[in-house]
């Protein structure tokens, strides 16, 4: 059974959505009298309901960190600094590389080109 969803707390609401459709192409689907927007993946992956956070809740914990496959890693980081969204250093790992960054929330995310590996 595929993953199908992953919930993102976030205080703002309307930056985390603008910010996962303009750099990784989610579309946001609103249902009149739903606080949660889920982002629609534009390529068939897993969706994110982006929900806001309660007061108490603490942000950015690195329990969970999105991991978006992107083939061309550096292309898509000096795409992305153009935007201002800047990602961390370029790590090699076993026959991949990958980069860290956090989304306006906190949370943790990376591009990978691990699904890409031979």
């Amino acid at each position: 059974m595929p993953l199908g969803r992953i919930i993102l707390y976030v205080r703002d609401v309307e930056t985390t959505i603008s910010f996962y459709e303009r750099h990784f192409g989610f579309k946001p689907h609103r249902q009149d009298g739903d606080r949660i927007v889920e982002l629609l993946a534009s390529d068939g992956g897993a969706n994110l309901l982006i929900h806001p956070t309660g007061k108490a809740q603490k942000m950015g914990q690195v329990l969970v960190k999105l991991v978006f496959d992107v083939e061309h890693v550096e292309a898509f980081r000096a795409k992305c600094a153009e935007e201002g969204f800047e990602f961390g250093p370029i790590h090699q790992a076993d026959g991949y590389v990958f980069a860290n960054a956090k989304d306006p929330s906190g949370n943790s995310i990376a591009i990978s080109s691990r699904a890409f590996r031979r």
